[in-house]
């Protein structure tokens, strides 16, 4: 008899058995909750009960419930009860019911039986930054990357076992075809199944490095986009789970070579940034932002330092950098919002497996604060180096194909240049800005 096999890209269970349970139908007036949460590492774990249905009305009239804390490092032996509090409800995309009812997922924070948050739960601490500051309205605008191997957890999708790929970075990122996208049927599972739990899922591509692919989610307000992120996180891990392929988070699984790491770019607007004159609001953010550069990589994720090295569209780890349109800046602000005068920012530091809470919180806490120096950017224009003297034009031999060829290779590296966008974000009454 043979046991049970682990082959990525095949659950082993008989898929017609799997159906036949999940085909059966709920008995009326009752829902499942799967309430989830964070641990001590980060990541998510969770835990089903049943419930009348009238309970899921709202996260007021859900219940409490605990789980034990010493499982999960988050509670000694002797003390282990850890409770955990409702804070937000999704549909739940993996048991979906056609009776007009919905089963839901629960997002949890944790607290001791006193009552006391406990030290890993982050979404307490980023909601004080929240809680008076409400009039800001702030919107974020999350890019989560991620990295999907086979389930040697060595072997990126799309990478030969042992080796490297063939070709260099370029023909993979918002790519088609067998040989340059790996992993698009997982990331569409997660675009439709977020969207079905009610996540303001926004757009998904495939990434720069093979087997690397991207989600954003957004413009969320306030605390609710770590929630948001952190659920989607949970569902990623979820349709992982299901077509049995490994994701990790890691800002840099692959070390060697010239291969991009991961981020999570943050997008930020508060109103006074979305209206008139608001870039200079979004200016005295920026050097507030600069001005506590190490304060935020301080908790903008573990092995950041591997990815911020200045090279694969990173600024250094160790200095602050702002432009418009520049990608290797720690902040970018966008040509249309520099050209529009108002809109949003770009922080392009917080790595991939970064805490959504602590990021956003963190965020909210220092463009709140005091003003701070003047940081000059690093674009031409706004940095007060000279203008280039526009060339005399000469005009030079050659046939009209080759002349227009000339051309259409100098526009192209123009827009190249310019900078492009993975996702638009409404960051503004109906106008679309992109991050």
């Amino acid at each position: 008899m043979e046991v049970l096999q682990r082959e990525t890209g095949k659950s082993q269970l008989d898929p017609a058995v799997v159906a036949k349970f999940a085909a059966l139908e709920y008995p009326e007036g009752v829902i499942l909750a799967e309430y989830v949460w964070e641990d001590a590492e980060g990541d998510t774990r969770s835990k089903t009960r049943t419930l009348p249905a009238e309970k899921a009305e709202s996260v007021d009239t859900l219940p409490k419930w605990n789980f034990d804390g010493s499982s999960t490092d988050q509670a000694p032996g002797d003390d282990s009860e850890v409770i955990l509090n409702p804070c937000r409800i999704f549909r739940d995309p993996f048991r979906p019911r056609d009776d007009g009812v919905d089963n839901i997922l629960v997002m949890c924070d944790t607290y001791t039986p006193a009552g006391d948050p406990l030290p890993s739960n982050s979404r307490y601490k980023a909601n004080l930054e929240f809680e008076g500051n409400e009039h800001e309205e702030i919107w974020f605008g999350m890019e989560q990357e991620f990295t999907l191997f086979n389930l040697d957890e060595r072997t990126p999708l799309g990478w030969p076992e042992g080796g490297t790929p063939t070709r260099p970075q370029g023909p993979y990122y918002c790519s088609a075809g067998p040989e340059n996208n790996f992993g698009r049927h997982i990331t569409e599972a997660l675009y439709k199944a977020a969207l079905y739990a009610g996540i303001q899922i926004s757009g998904c591509n495939g990434e720069v490095m093979p087997g690397q692919q991207e989600y954003q989610v957004g413009p969320a307000v306030g605390i609710d986009a770590g929630d948001q992120l952190m659920m989607s996180r949970y569902i990623l891990k979820r349709v992982c789970e299901e077509f049995q392929v490994y994701c990790t988070l890691h800002p840099k699984p692959i070390t060697e070579g010239d291969w991009n790491g991961a981020g999570m770019h943050t997008n930020v607007s508060t109103r006074a940034m979305r209206e008139e004159g608001g870039i200079e609001v979004i200016k005295e953010a920026i050097y507030k932002l600069g001005a506590k550069h190490q304060e935020h990589i301080r908790v903008y994720g573990e092995g950041n330092e591997l990815r911020l090295t200045g090279k694969f569209e990173t600024a250094s780890i160790e200095k602050f950098s702002w432009g418009v349109a520049n990608r290797g800046a720690s902040i970018r602000v966008g040509r249309e919002t520099w050209a529009e005068g108002k809109g949003y920012f770009e922080d392009r530091r917080p790595s991939s497996n970064c805490n959504p809470y602590v990021v956003t919180g963190k965020i909210m806490q220092t463009i709140m604060g005091p003003r701070a120096p003047v940081i000059l950017p690093n674009n031409r224009e706004e940095a007060g180096a000279p203008k280039v003297k526009k060339a005399v034009a000469v005009k030079k031999p050659g046939s009209a194909l080759q002349r227009s060829n000339a051309l259409r290779a100098k526009y192209a590296a123009k827009a190249s240049s310019d900078g492009g966008s993975s996702i638009s974000h409404d960051f503004g009454d109906g106008e679309p800005m992109y991050a």
